[in-house]
């Protein structure tokens, strides 16, 4: 019976040519403390099971909870299209490897070519903003949030903003726009009722007001006996006051989502032609592209929030600029898009390729999974449309002795998880989201009937 003695040394098994693919999936030093923490509880058990004897025989055990804490590429079949806790829109290939020579190589991130001095980290994508949507000026911040929060900031530090009942939103994390308006430093006037705001509304503390402010209903949506006050209702009256309006429009479209059979979306550029100063929207939503906060409006108004302090501390890294950048340069030449922007092209699949889809993977399923195919609908989702859904064909899996949740479990356990969702006691697999299909039809065959 193999003794205390006979386990092998922590850096004998580092060694081991057997466990260097974990190390480099993992890294050094998390092999290190995870083979120290099982010969640890071996030695409290004062038991030596045989496979502790040997480099493969820890292989299994340590991948098993290292893999639960890594970033990993999965296969996301829930059918909600942006998901935002599985990476919302997938990036292009073609403008990663543009942003990759880019970002691994020295970069004129804040340097001006022409005159020889600091430029502005922001200048490129700001020109092509002002390009594509007509705007006077533009900037980026980390995220849509932030775009938010640093245009409060910027003009109601300290001041009165009111919002209507209708628009104090909570979105996923718990994030709420009341507290955000509180850490940005400025004091909400809750306005109107949750079902029915207007114009007189607003105007009854407009003198108290420092800015006027109109947000996307984002996950959800308010309809029967309602109303709200437009954009252009808000635009009007700030104008009147002298003071500025901002609408925050969550997930943001440059294009008219319409013409592909979309429900529409209001774009920035419709919100500035209404006379709103200043829109904030996100790049990583409907844009299609890496998470960023965009800011586009009036050159009086931008310049003030370029100066904010708090914008140094919210800017955007280069990373996120030249993806951004090479994402932004799709929508220059608007009749190929479905080709360039990922998310796009998902959106816009076809009910006859959606099945071609579902039929091919079938077969992968072991026979006792009772897989099928069905006709469903998939969500824009992450902000995007809320109360609005697509056309959809996906695969429902049921097992005389698998629960739904042991079913799921299985599914999340494979080489590249596959994430569906539960209903009907059943779990639906969407296919708007597979792909590479013929990497996710091997996946597949790995599960056990």
């Amino acid at each position: 019976m193999p003794q205390l003695r006979d386990l092998p040394a922590v850096d004998t098994l580092l060694s081991a040519i057997e466990l260097s693919p974990l190390i480099q999936h993992h890294g050094t030093k998390a092999v290190r403390d995870e083979i120290r923490t099982l010969q640890d509880q071996i030695r409290v058990n004062r038991v030596v099971p045989n496979w502790a004897l040997t480099p493969t025989g820890y292989l299994s055990a340590i991948d098993q909870t290292l893999s639960k804490l890594r970033y990993t590429p999965i296969f996301n079949l829930t059918g909600t299209v942006i998901h935002t806790n599985l990476g919302r829109a997938l990036l292009s290939d073609a403008c990663w490897q543009e942003a990759q020579a880019l970002v691994t190589r020295p970069m004129n991130l804040e340097f001006d070519l022409a005159t020889g001095r600091r430029g502005d980290r922001d200048a490129i994508v700001e020109r092509r903003l002002c390009r594509l949507i007509g705007c006077e000026a533009a900037t980026v911040v980390n995220n849509g949030a932030a775009a938010l929060l640093l245009c409060l900031n910027t003009f109601a530090q300290n001041k009165k903003v009111p919002v209507s009942r209708g628009e104090l939103i909570e979105i996923g994390g718990s994030f709420r726009l009341p507290e955000l308006m509180a850490r940005s430093g400025c004091e909400l006037l809750e306005v109107g009722t949750t079902n029915r705001t207007h114009v007189a509304d607003f105007e009854a503390v407009l003198d108290e007001a420092a800015m006027l402010l109109k947000v996307h209903p984002s996950n959800f949506y308010i309809g029967g006996f309602s109303a709200a006050v437009s954009a252009a209702e808000l635009a009007e009256l700030a104008l009147k006051q002298g003071i500025p309006s901002c609408v925050d429009l969550g997930s943001g479209s440059l294009v008219d989502l319409t013409k592909w059979g979309l429900p529409a979306e209001p774009a920035p550029q419709a919100v500035l032609n209404d006379g709103i100063d200043v829109v904030t929207f996100s790049g990583d939503k409907l844009l299609g592209g890496v998470q960023a906060g965009l800011i586009v409006g009036k050159k009086n108004e931008l310049a003030k929030i370029k100066t904010n302090p708090l914008k140094r501390a919210l800017r955007a890294d280069k990373i996120t600029l030249a993806l951004l950048d090479a994402t932004l340069k799709r929508y220059e030449d608007p009749d190929t898009l479905l080709e360039h922007i990922p998310v796009l092209k998902t959106l816009t699949l076809t009910n006859q390729e959606l099945q071609r889809r579902a039929d091919h993977l079938l077969p992968a399923f072991p026979a006792s999974w009772h897989a099928q195919r069905v006709t469903t609908q998939a969500q824009i989702g992450s902000g995007a449309l809320p109360d609005k859904t697509i056309p959809s064909v996906g695969i429902t899996v049921n097992h005389k002795d698998k629960s739904p949740d042991e079913i799921a479990a299985q599914l999340r356990a494979l080489a590249t998880p596959v994430i569906g969702r539960i209903n009907d006691n059943k779990v639906w697999l969407d296919m708007h989201g597979a792909e590479p299909l013929e990497a996710l039809h091997e996946n597949l065959l790995a599960l056990t009937p």
